[in-house]
């Protein structure tokens, strides 16, 4: 046990002091699971003179993240910085000099992912990023490791804690939704800017880690179908519930017809999906595969301590790896299949229109869905004051043949507008 890991660390914010709290309080099991004492030797922050509570020694802190890359007394790098750069240079820096990295950047490794995992494999050290996907909840490992043996066919996710706590209370308490973003960003779920969380930014970089490791191939953030949740209103959460769904921000990454669709958007989920009961600020991820069926992960995705715990549970993989000459299993793009285009994606609708409350309308609407091959399955009318809001729930259909119905649809004198259109997921209910 004489051993000792050094680590340097970018980053002092929310996440890497929960990384160094973990490390100080759990250091004597850390230290019997590793094998090695681990370490940390440098600390680069933004603000040298702000006053932090952590258990290391003031001289360990500096405003220049090269340095700490660079030292002779750093084994490992933490990279907690987020956003492209500077982190991208420093970690590829990183890497050259044969440190392997722990980063929990999902915006850098759904953007950069492969080009990282290839210079990491050229240094022969290892790039791991279990922190970058869903917090504490173990899903890089499980896909890249675990079910290396199988063909996983479909991944679906709750993947951003802001969102899903947003859904949640307007489905619970019929708040709407810019109440409940107001409350979300009290309780520091949400930014004072929240367009990562609720424009589905966030969500679609986890998506596109997962359907890389998942389906063996390269897939970039913009690779990702986006939409977020600023539309949904209480009409629509409460149109879900009588039908028996709830409407979750979800990702979906699957592979058919050797093609790979990733796409983020709000979803009319079946409330006996196993994802309907996620619930707060929870995430959860489903993952279908041919030869152990279904499986789900569950837990906290966003924290100090959830976060950190993921991290440290890499360096401790990468800690083990660097006192045995060894590194861990690599990612591969060998089935490298190209990008399903959205429109050529199918799947059911829910339509909400506010129309003219007059003969024939409903019948100029439905003629508007055949001529475009879009069949309608469940169709009624709710009276509002001075016009009628028409309900409409469609079979499988393509996506660029709804998009030309919608189209069609805002043209009929009679449509005053196309309020909402979501996405339904499973079979058709109520």
């Amino acid at each position: 046990m004489d051993r000792v890991i050094r680590i340097g660390l970018l980053g002092c914010g929310t996440v890497g002091s929960g990384v160094v709290t973990i490390l100080s309080r759990e250091a004597d099991d850390i230290t019997a699971r590793t094998g090695a004492k681990l370490e940390v030797t440098r600390v680069a922050v933004r603000d040298l003179t702000r006053q932090r509570d952590l258990p290391l020694d003031p001289s360990v802190f500096t405003d220049d993240p090269a340095t700490v890359v660079e030292a002779d007394d750093v084994d490992v790098v933490i990279e907690v910085m987020g956003g492209i750069e500077p982190a991208s240079g420093l970690i590829r820096r990183a890497l050259t000099l044969g440190k392997p990295v722990v980063t929990a950047n999902k915006e850098l490794v759904a953007q950069q992912g492969p080009e990282l995992y290839a210079a990491a494999l050229a240094a022969g050290v290892d790039l791991s990023y279990e922190a970058a996907v869903a917090g504490a909840i173990p899903i890089i490992k499980p896909l890249k490791e675990s079910l290396a043996g199988d063909r996983i066919t479909r991944v679906i996710g709750i993947l951003n804690g802001t969102t899903n706590y947003i859904l949640s209370r307007m489905t619970e308490e019929g708040a709407a939704y810019e109440d409940v973003l107001a409350d979300a960003q009290a309780l520091g779920y949400a930014e004072a800017d929240p367009t990562a969380d609720v424009g589905g930014h966030d969500a679609a970089a986890k998506c596109a880690i997962l359907a890389s490791l998942a389906f063996d191939s390269a897939v970039h953030g913009d690779d990702v179908f986006r939409e977020g949740i600023e539309s949904v209103t209480a009409v629509d959460i409460g149109v879900a519930d009588r039908l028996g769904y709830v409407i979750k921000l979800i990702g979906i990454a699957s592979e058919s017809e050797d093609r790979v669709a990733v796409r983020v958007h709000p979803t009319f989920l079946p409330k006996d999906h196993p994802l309907a009961s996620v619930r707060d600020s929870y995430n959860a991820i489903y993952v279908e595969a041919e030869a152990a069926g279904e499986l789900m992960f569950y837990g906290r995705g966003a924290g100090a301590l959830p976060t950190g715990s993921a991290i440290v549970g890499d360096v401790i993989d990468v800690a083990r790896n660097l006192l045995q000459t060894a590194r861990g299993a690599t990612e591969s793009q060998h089935r490298a299949k190209p990008i399903r285009p959205m429109g050529e994606l199918s799947t059911r609708y829910y339509v909400l229109l506010d129309v003219d409350d007059q003969a024939g309308v409903l019948a100029e609407v439905a003629q508007t869905f055949g001529q475009h091959d879009v069949s309608i399955a469940q169709v009624w009318q709710e009276d509002t004051d001075g016009s009628a809001r028409l309900v409409l729930i469609t079979h499988r259909a393509l996506e660029d043949d709804l998009r030309a119905t919608v189209d069609a649809l805002n043209r009929i004198d009679s449509v005053r507008r196309v309020t909402s259109v979501l996405r339904v997921e499973g079979e058709i209910l109520g």
